[in-house]
């Protein structure tokens, strides 16, 4: 975990996360510096939480990141790292927000903010994956789940010995969550539940393109009510639940495993209801806003990222008489801008996540307004970042051209831009006349 001696200069920090978070709500944390960065990073142990999670990336992900984008596949042995199956070097951020008695840190949504900045800076499709298991699927079963589920699950999956995600969409039911045909019915004396249907677009849903990924928590109609919905846990092997497809030859997000799974008369006992039956839509949108501001944060990686790289080329080319690139402005506009923008969204995303408490819902606005203006602000910079470098911003061996097919999906994945837009309209108008604050 985060004290593991291969992070030995920040252990010392490091070792008071898990039990800082516990007892230290957020008007009691004490700001590091009078600094922007204190927006960033609001007590010492996030900064130096931050600060190994940048030397894990620059050591293990960064020189993995090209190839498993370009063969399409799933580096498991890196995603051991994230968790504690590997002792020496386990960050243990598999868990990140459950709960240390279960296997995790049980750390705030401003660390699911930087975790997900940071690991997206090298490889936002290994981030994509690390976040449908951490937030998706761990955060989900730690705030919904018995005691005995959560004993049962999640120490494996905080560990990264098992690693899954959840269900929702489906070949026909993507925005329109409710209109999910996948249905359980109760099974005749009390013994469970049979499970039919397909899902769609599922991260993780396979890990080596063969055989399904090995736990997930799956969300099925249960009720005549439109909202009448309940959540399963589905586990590899179980008799009926099969890979339809892997998804392949994506834009981008290319090395985080997207699957089709098919889901046929299978039999499940009551422990594998997560909450109770036909109420988990208010599980969905709870979790949903923690995986917005996930996703809104590694907008933020992409746009970083992105900028770094634009800003090194123009300080590098030399072109019709000139020092470097940065003389002439119109490559000083799309810096300058690319700048600001990422600039807006950080503070947007921080000042939200600082708020942010895991185990409520309404913060949805927000969480729908970082999500849809940092994918649409990290896709923009991406591209200036490929015109600041012209043909070379067009190839692989830069980076940017992956950072802007990866960011495109940001506008798709986890709520379309319209979505937001119609869930944001829909909150504002219930706010009536009533100034802003």
């Amino acid at each position: 975990m985060f004290t593991r001696a291969g992070y030995a200069p920040f252990a010392s920090a490091v070792t008071r996360l898990p039990s800082l978070l516990a007892s230290v709500g957020p008007a009691r944390r004490t700001l590091s510096s009078p600094s922007i960065n204190a927006l960033f990073n609001p007590t010492d142990e996030h900064l130096a939480m931050r600060a190994t999670l940048r030397t894990f990336v620059e050591r293990e992900v960064e020189p993995q990141a090209a190839h498993y984008n370009k063969t399409e596949t799933f580096n498991r042995d890196l995603f051991r790292k994230l968790g504690t199956v590997d002792q020496d070097h386990g960050l243990g951020v598999l868990g990140l927000t459950v709960p240390e008695e279960y296997g995790g840190l049980g750390l705030d949504a401003t660390a699911v903010a930087l975790t997900h900045e940071e690991l997206s800076y090298s490889d936002p499709a290994f981030c994509l994956a690390y976040l449908a298991h951490a937030l998706l699927l761990a955060n989900n079963l730690a705030v919904n789940g018995s005691e005995a589920q959560k004993s049962r699950w999640l120490p494996d999956i905080c560990a990264g010995t098992v690693v899954g995600g959840m269900c929702m969409s489906e070949p026909n039911a993507g925005t329109d969550v409710l209109g999910m045909k996948t249905n359980a019915t109760a099974i005749e004396g009390g013994g469970g539940w049979k499970l039919n249907g397909t899902k769609m677009w599922i991260t993780n849903g396979t890990l080596d393109g063969r055989t399904t990924g090995d736990i997930f928590l799956v969300y099925a109609r249960t009720g005549p009510a439109k909202t009448d919905l309940t959540q399963f846990v589905v586990e590899k092997n179980m008799p009926g639940f099969s890979l339809g497809q892997k998804i392949v030859d994506k834009l981008g997000m290319r090395a985080s495993m997207t699957a089709e799974l098919v889901f046929e008369d299978v039999i499940l006992s009551h422990d594998h209801v997560v909450g109770e039956v036909n109420e988990a839509t208010l599980c969905m949108m709870r979790n949903l806003e923690i995986e917005r501001i996930g996703l809104a944060a590694m907008a933020l990686g992409i746009a970083r990222r992105s900028i770094d790289e634009m800003k090194r080329y123009a300080l590098e080319r030399q072109a019709f008489g000139a020092r470097n690139l940065f003389e002439f402005g119109q490559i000083q506009r799309l810096i300058a801008e690319s700048y600001a923008e990422y600039m807006a969204g950080r503070c947007y995303v921080y000042g939200v996540a600082n708020s942010l408490d895991l185990n409520k819902a309404g913060n949805g606005l927000d969480a729908d307004g970082t999500k849809l203006y940092c994918a649409k602000m990290s896709k923009e910079v991406a591209d200036r970042a490929i015109q600041v470098m012209g043909g070379y911003g067009y190839v692989g061996e830069y980076k940017v051209e992956r950072l802007w097919r990866d960011a495109k999906l940001l506008e798709i994945g986890g709520g379309t831009n319209e979505s937001h837009h119609k869930n944001m309209a829909r909150d504002l108008r219930k706010r009536g006349i009533a100034p802003l604050d």
